[in-house]
């Protein structure tokens, strides 16, 4: 229990870094205003202004504490009845210490990443490293093409980048904004993403284990699948699986539940995890791969002038190894000049 404390503060001590004022407001809700202000005056748009700040529009469109306080709600219910329930449960029927433990450390792991995850830099490109960020990379000419300014940051956009709405920046080799972790996953943090989501995938599929494990055993030592129960027509049956569930839900209502909620996080996680190594592998972000999907190509089909279609080949993928050490260990400036 001490380690869901544990990760309350390591939230907390993450909630300077996750004030929405640090950026400007809602883009939408801004939208709104300027199409307030032109058809009702300035006048009668600061009380509409004024609404839409009460109905805290912003979670949904620009950097917000509201998945992140989901995301402790969540976490804190899950290790509140493993504690109080699963983990009593399975010391009375003798589990493994060590197996029963596992879930708290793969917890104080994935605290350790959200934090590192969330505080780091992504790759904020500023005028200062503007002349570098952009040597890394070369411009494919499909996806990303040189003489681009970004309008916000009034700045030529380095190959890979990406300007972020809901933190107003922009970000070398941008791949997505998390909301879980209220920051940009770029280049600098890319690899802590990438472990963050790896212990909180097992650490589902761990709890959704041990509670699966323990339902058995109270099965098996109850010994009611060679029971029977009467029906509502009076008549004597076997237990089936649909008997089965029904009544360890009734027993066991709160693990049961639990149980549902973690199998179903397990799976979006997990496919959600392999997308993530395949694009890694492959040496792809979100970005890149939405859009030469939005495109209609195959790996960065595009539409040349006169309608003429022509595949382009990922010219940053160098290979397995390469692509996942560029994960780990982002390129630099010096790197690719002692390359070349």
């Amino acid at each position: 229990m001490s380690l869901v404390w544990l990760s309350l503060l390591a939230y907390a001590a993450c909630w300077r870094h996750l004030d929405p004022s640090s950026t400007p407001f809602c883009c939408v809700t801004s939208f709104t205003e300027r199409l307030l202000i032109s058809r009702r005056g300035a006048a009668r748009c600061s009380t509409w202004g004024s609404l839409l700040a009460a109905l805290q529009l912003s979670p949904f469109c620009c950097r917000s504490r509201l998945f992140a306080v989901l995301h402790v709600a969540l976490q804190a219910a899950v290790y509140a009845e493993y504690t109080w329930e699963v983990f009593v449960y399975c010391w009375e029927l003798e589990f493994h210490l060590l197996l029963l433990l596992l879930p708290y450390l793969l917890l104080a792991g994935n605290i350790g990443c959200f934090v590192l995850c969330s505080r780091a830099d992504p790759g904020i490109i500023t005028k200062s490293n503007h002349a570098s960020l952009v040597k890394i990379y070369a411009y494919d000419g499909a996806l990303f093409q040189k003489g681009i300014l970004c309008p916000t940051c009034n700045m030529e956009k380095p190959a890979r980048s990406k300007h972020c709405s809901f933190c107003n920046i922009c970000v070398h080799r941008f791949d997505h904004h998390c909301v879980w972790v209220n920051n940009c996953i770029g280049a600098f943090n890319a690899r802590y993403f990438f472990f963050y989501l790896s212990t909180l995938t097992v650490t589902a599929a761990t709890i959704a284990s041990i509670t699966v494990a323990f339902l058995i055993q109270v099965v098996l030592l109850s010994d009611m699948m060679h029971g029977s129960y009467i029906d509502d027509q009076g008549q004597e049956q076997a237990v089936d699986i649909l008997f089965l569930i029904q009544h360890l839900f009734l027993t066991f209502p709160r693990i049961v539940f639990m149980l549902g909620f973690v199998i179903l996080l397990t799976l979006l996680l997990g496919a959600y995890c392999c997308f993530n190594l395949y694009l890694a592998l492959t040496n792809q972000t979100s970005n890149e791969w939405h859009k030469s999907r939005r495109s209609g190509c195959s790996h960065h089909l595009t539409l040349q002038p006169y309608d003429r279609q022509v595949v382009h080949k990922n010219i940053y993928s160098k290979g397995v190894w390469m692509n996942l050490k560029e994960i780990f260990k982002p390129p630099t400036v010096l790197e690719k000049e002692k390359k070349t």
